[in-house]
């Protein structure tokens, strides 16, 4: 039989579940490679391939920096996950995990013009990810780390960080504490709070809860009580790993606060739920009044946005079929395109901080309980949080250009 040359790709199969429009959207992927270039005689194919592709090659090989201006590596981001921390889905596995790393390059392409590629390691070894992720960085501007259960996240990104010139951003951490401060920064302006005169609880000490906490540290927060199964954060615990041990110092200790949920929601004036379970209600009504509750866990929030919105002033989810919701897709398109933009080596501190302001003041004028953060589809997201990361890695001295 006669080889397909005409590019169609397979001929669609009917499957399992057809019918399902979920299923049916996913048949073949979400993705695709589609060329830059046209084919279409013997000179095309002559510049693009061989031989003219050889005087490209060799000017690479001269100088290497010259990757930034004639390939794609430098508008390309690596999705990397083990598929052990899948949604709420927890340790799928890499196979079950590459319809959500496809969805994410859907997302960089549509939000931020970024290509991605989605990569799901058939390991759990921190050496082996880390070792795979460096011998694949070449081919690579960036590298979004995805999925990944904490503790092991948070090693493989920093020790990531400091091995490779490039931006690396685990956005389960990073994207989710950019977005919950840019909506925390216009809930605190709607109620008229000041952020180092709020008591914030944060309720989860994994990948979320610790940068979420870590921003807001940054932003300004000072009475802050970061909660794991076991209670509050703080450092006469014996059962702490690094991690918690070192958010325990910078958190509870400064304010001497102990014990379980209950106690510290009493008087508090912001929840932010990144752990799942189930907040009572008369917990919630313990609360300071005007109190603003974040319930991120999908696709059950700690505080039903019901339950919650009879006792708090403003209300968040992850959910979409809520007002205000924390979707990490507000932020990691536009801080990989602020990072590109300027050839930037990595992702500040700094950098964060700049895309959740220009995030928190897109909502302008607009602001009310009901809108905290702008919608993922609003036009202006993209561009105003690239330009504002951009600028900032210039003035953090991390941008080559």
């Amino acid at each position: 039989m006669a080889a397909d040359t005409t590019g169609a790709g397979p001929a669609p199969t009917r499957h399992p579940h057809a019918g399902d429009p979920v299923f049916d959207l996913h048949v073949g992927g979400k993705l695709e490679t589609v060329s830059t270039v046209s084919l279409t005689g013997p000179e095309d194919l002559s510049l693009a391939y061989t031989p003219g592709v050889a005087r490209v090659c060799e000017a690479i090989a001269e100088d290497p920096g010259m990757t930034q201006h004639y390939t794609w590596v430098p508008n390309t981001v690596a999705i990397v996950t083990d598929g052990t921390a899948v949604l709420g889905l927890g340790d799928i596995g890499p196979a079950a995990a590459m319809p959500v790393m496809e969805g994410k390059a859907v997302l960089f392409k549509q939000f931020g013009g970024v290509d991605a590629v989605p990569l799901c390691l058939a390991t759990t070894d921190v050496e082996e990810i880390i070792e795979t992720v460096v011998r694949l960085a070449p081919s690579f501007g960036g590298v979004n780390l995805e999925d990944i259960s904490a503790p092991r996240c948070f090693e493989i990104e920093d020790r990531l960080k400091a091995l490779l010139p490039i931006p690396v951003f685990h956005d389960d951490q990073h994207g989710t504490a950019v977005v919950a401060l840019a909506a925390l920064t216009n809930a605190l302006r709607l109620t008229g709070r000041d952020p180092g005169a709020t008591r914030v609880v944060v309720s989860g000490a994994g990948a979320a809860g610790v940068a979420v906490a870590r921003i807001l540290l940054e932003a300004g927060v000072r009475d802050l009580a970061v909660l794991d199964r076991r209670g509050v954060l703080h450092s006469e615990r014996r059962d702490l790993t690094p991690v918690k041990r070192a958010l325990a110092e910078d958190t509870a200790d400064h304010f001497g606060r102990r014990g379980n949920l209950a106690e510290v929601m009493a008087g508090a004036d912001v929840y932010i739920g990144v752990s799942g379970g189930t907040v009572p209600e008369e917990v919630v009504a313990s609360m300071a009044p005007e109190s603003i509750i974040f319930g991120l866990a999908n696709p059950v929030p700690e505080v039903h946005p019901e339950v919650a919105s009879r006792h708090a002033r403003v209300v968040a989810t992850g959910r979409s079929d809520f007002p205000n919701q924390i979707n990490n897709v507000l932020a990691f398109p536009g801080i990989f395109r602020g990072a590109f933009d300027v050839h930037a080596t990595a992702i500040t501190e700094g950098m964060k901080l700049a895309a959740a302001t220009a995030l928190a003041d897109l909502v302008g004028e607009d602001l009310a309980e009901d809108l905290v953060i702008p919608s993922p589809f609003d036009p202006r997201v993209g561009p105003a949080l690239s330009a504002a990361v951009s600028a900032a890695a210039r003035a953090d001295g991390v941008a080559r250009r």
